[in-house]
Parts: C-alpha cells; structure tokens; sequence
C-alpha cells in the first residue's frame, strides 16, 4: 500500500486529474488531458490484485463479483479523495482513478459563467448539467451546491454513485447518500427522498425514466432538482431525456418538461493559450420562446432559440468559444476544434455574422 500512496501523492503533487493502473504496463497519469507514463514500478498482477482487495468497499464486493466492474469512493489518509472504477480486461483487474479535490473550487476559479450562480439560486424547477464524460460535470454541480450552502439555508440531499465531493454543512444542512451504501438503488432513494423535508435534491446522474421521473415530479411541488446527463450540447439533452421514456409516454413528459425545466448548462472543456483548460457552456434556459418549442415538440428550432437569446444568459458552444478567443484565453485553433459549427466560427473570426437564428424561427 505504501507504493500506492506515493502513487497517488505523486499524482496530486503532479496536477494529474486521473491515474491508470493495469497489470504489466506503466502507471499513466492524465495531467492537463494528455497521458504520461510516470516512473513507478510495473504493476504485477499480485500487486493489483492485492491493491482491490484492500481499497474495495464491502458494500460494492459482490456487486463486483457479479457485473466485474464497480465504482466507489477511495479515500487515502494524509493524500486525497479518488473517484475510483475497478473493471476487468483480458480477465484481470483494472484501475482508473480520478483525484477529486477537497476544496470545492469556486466559478471563477472553474470559469464558469455570472448565469451558472443565478441557475444555482434558482427557487424550484431541475437544472441539468451536461457533456461528455471527463467535461467536469460533477465539479460544477458540486460548485453550484457549495455556492448554495454558503449563502441560503437550506435543507440538500444528495443521491450520488459514488459520493465525490464531501461537504460540510455551512449556512446550509446537507445529507450526501451513496448508492449501495446508504441506499440500495437511485429508484430507491428517489422514492422516499420527497418526504426528507428537503429543498434542493441534487442526483448524481439522470440514467433512465424513474430518476426523471422522480426529478419531474420534486419540481412540480417546489423542490430545485440539480443533475447531470451524458450528452455533446443543450438542445440535444431534451431529446436524450424524451429517449428515456416509451414512445406512447413522450408527449405528456415533454409537456410536463415544458412547465419544471430551468435550464441546461452543456460543458466542453477547451485547451488554453497558457496550457490549463476552462469549459466553454452552451447554455438553454426555459424562456418563454423555449417553453413554446417543448410545448409544440419543435425541438429543430432550439438551437436557434439559443443563439438569440443571449439576451436572456443563453448562448450556443460558436458564441461561447468566440468570446474566449477574443478574450485571448484559446486560440483560434483550438476553438475551431471544438465548435460544432466550424465553418461559422471562422466565419466569425472574419467578421462575417449570420443571423441563421432569427430567420429559423422567423
């Protein structure tokens, strides 16, 4: 173990996000998103194996047993917290392991927008956090639960798979409950949490129509419902949701989506001129004109209600990331490599406007 945690203290010391071990080949550190083979000794096989045996929860051992891949939180003294996966390849043990940091990074410090502060304030409705995996997701909501515990008094559960950040009760009371641990499935947790007395319900993950479901239904009785969702940008998160549910369900969930959606923050992290990253956010909130669009299921027209509402704290990945270049925070380059539209971006940087978003929904 002593190996491990010089490993792990290394990783930190190093400015790694994530750390892979597998038997046989070098351990790689993942440090401003690109892998490095480090210096360490050869994980064998006993090694490894010896490594689960002592860091695997027991509430997560049979689970193991059965699906050979688990998550849980590994939490080494005098080092750090790591969000942790074990999963089998060519029937040996595996380890990704990603460092969550103690302190809760505040939104400048993440670069996150004025509007994200004022989404985390809001009084009910659910706010969706989306993006890709490894797009800080978790670091954002927990930096939008941490900005709540420090200034409303308020009563937050959380349901998460594993537990990343843990906090500590500021203005606000908070109770953070671990799947498996403290409660047996998120179906599970989600069916009692209402009568918690709770005033933000924040849920690690929206997986399937029981967890939206739930989260719909905490909304319409005056709860603010904070999550993630595994999609590349905001509008495409309302068709992702509406894929949850069987066909003949979709009409009156979109309906219903209509009347408790908030907003959708969408990341992409971005490469900087000076060799850190910072999300650029597409961001969707439920205006007038959006709640229209869901009521009438013409969801073609969402993108092209958030490039015009920037009015409203709206605006699509091309605007976000044209404003970082010309903040001189990412080049031009880089930008372009992560546009969804980047033929328009370069179009932009030439001075050359289209106002493609007005004439849609005209």
């Amino acid at each position: 173990m002593e190996v491990f945690h010089r490993i792990l203290e290394t990783a930190i010391k190093g400015g790694a996000s994530d750390v892979h071990i597998k038997i046989g080949t070098p351990v790689i550190f993942r440090i401003n998103r690109q892998l490095i083979a480090i210096e360490a000794p050869t994980p064998s096989a006993k090694w490894v194996n010896d490594i689960v045996e002592k860091i695997l929860p027991r509430h997560v051992r049979e689970r193991l047993e059965a699906d050979r891949e688990v998550d849980f939180s590994y939490y080494a003294q005098g080092v750090g917290r790591f969000r942790t996966n074990v999963f089998q390849q060519k029937g040996e043990f595996c380890l990704s392991m990603r460092y969550v940091k103690t302190q809760v990074p505040g939104f400048e410090e993440l670069g996150l927008l004025p509007i994200v502060k004022k989404l985390a304030e809001s009084p009910r409705g659910i706010v969706l956090v989306a993006g890709s995996t490894g797009c800080g997701k978790s670091t954002t909501l927990a930096s939008m639960i941490e900005h709540i515990n420090a200034n409303f008094k308020k009563h937050i559960i959380t349901l998460e798979d594993p537990i990343e950040y843990v906090f500590e009760d500021n203005q606000s009371v908070i109770e953070q409950r671990e799947i498996g641990l403290d409660t047996q499935t998120f179906a599970a947790g989600l069916r009692h949490i209402v009568r918690q007395d709770p005033d933000v319900i924040m849920i690690g993950e929206m997986r399937d129509s029981i967890s939206f479901s739930a989260a719909m239904s905490a909304a319409d009785t005056g709860h603010l419902v904070l999550s993630t969702l595994h999609t590349t940008n905001a509008s495409q998160s309302i068709s992702r949701i509406l894929d949850f549910f069987k066909a003949d369900e979709r009409e009156q969930i979109r309906r219903q989506l209509s009347g408790t959606l908030q907003a959708v923050v969408c990341q992409r992290m971005v490469n900087t001129a000076l060799g850190g990253v910072t999300p650029a956010l597409e961001i969707l909130i439920n205006t007038p004109t959006v709640r229209k669009l869901l009521e009438e299921n013409r969801l073609d027209k969402l993108p092209a209600a958030i490039e015009t509402g920037v009015e409203d704290g709206m605006q699509t990945f091309n605007q976000a990331l044209f404003q970082l270049v010309k903040d001189r925070k990412v080049t031009e380059k880089e930008a372009l490599s992560k546009a969804s539209n980047p033929q328009a971006l370069e179009m932009n940087f030439k001075g050359i406007f289209l106002d493609e978003g007005r004439r849609i929904l005209g």
